[in-house]
């Protein structure tokens, strides 16, 4: 095994947490991306795992060379795919990260249509609701929600979402419509914990008037909370592209509007910027007209 494999491997193994996972990822046997990992051990000098009957578990020293390796591949597979033609033909292998619900709803079928636009790229998509770093974890690409810190990589704005209020029709026929942030109060709550984690829920453009809301369900499930709103049970607060085909449908609508935080942004980020490999800029440019043209992400 020569040294770029092992590097493979041992990321492989890293990311698994286990040899036979990890293995099964190259498509090599336990026992070779166990042999791997050791000739890496024996050339550096130092332990890069701890080993338990269960799981691997990465030491000190094996978590900053993790890092280094993931970028140590990716130079080398810009390296091969500027070589093979990349810099101008969208082939290789697309690495994308994105938030569960917003993948699942938007993403996936834009990228569906990607790859029989574009069949010689393959694609990975990781749909994680935490901020990944693109560099360190080897993406290309990341689909944001939010305003963004400061950083080296390159942004663009595709749309927005709102923090929405909704219930179905048939709970305002029999309760009504809260007609201020104050009127929560007095009806049936649905806490979604991703979304809405404390029991106090902000209004306003500055999110400068909260609300004590004691929820009689709490559910850790975005589509569980939304499915509870849509029976007609109770009312909930989302994020509006979690409930945008139900908002087109009719089967969920929104309240009190008028008091709505800001908007949080949308946007598509890479780290590569003007280099940007064909197969990054042509789902960019598909992406962004896709998802600019979404009515309920405007």
């Amino acid at each position: 095994m020569d040294r770029i494999q092992s590097l493979e491997v041992f990321v492989a193994v890293a990311e698994a947490e286990s040899f036979a996972a990890g293995a099964r990822t190259l498509n090599l046997s336990a026992p070779s991306a166990t042999r791997g990992v050791n000739a890496l051990e024996r050339r550096i000098g130092a332990r890069l795992f701890t080993r338990t009957t269960r799981k691997v578990r990465l030491t000190d020293v094996g978590q900053a060379y993790l890092e280094d390796a993931r970028q140590i591949l990716g130079l080398l597979r810009s390296a091969d795919d500027a070589a093979s033609g990349a810099a101008t033909n969208p082939v290789g292998r697309l690495r994308l990260t994105c938030s569960h619900e917003f993948g699942r709803i938007y993403v996936m079928p834009i990228l569906r249509d990607f790859l029989d636009r574009f069949p010689e790229v393959s694609a990975d998509v990781v749909m994680v609701d935490r901020v990944v770093n693109l560099v360190e974890e080897g993406f290309d690409l990341a689909v944001r929600i939010g305003s963004l810190p400061s950083s080296g990589l390159s942004a663009l704005r595709v749309g927005q979402v709102r923090r929405v209020v909704c219930g179905a029709p048939s709970y305002f026929e029999r309760h009504g419509r809260p007609r201020s942030p104050d009127e929560l109060t007095e009806h049936r709550m649905i806490a979604i914990s991703p979304v809405s984690p404390s029991r106090e829920w902000r209004f306003g453009h500055n999110m400068d008037r909260s609300v004590g809301v004691n929820s009689r369900l709490s559910v850790s499930s975005v589509a569980a909370g939304i499915e509870a709103a849509r029976s007609g049970w109770g009312l909930t607060r989302t994020l509006s592209y979690q409930i945008g085909p139900d908002l087109e449908r009719g089967t969920l609508q929104t309240v009190l509007d008028d008091y709505e935080p800001e908007p949080m942004p949308i946007h598509l980020v890479h780290v590569e910027g003007r280099r940007a490999t064909a197969k990054v800029r042509a789902f960019i440019d598909m992406a962004r007209d896709r998802l600019r043209a979404t009515s309920v992400l405007n």
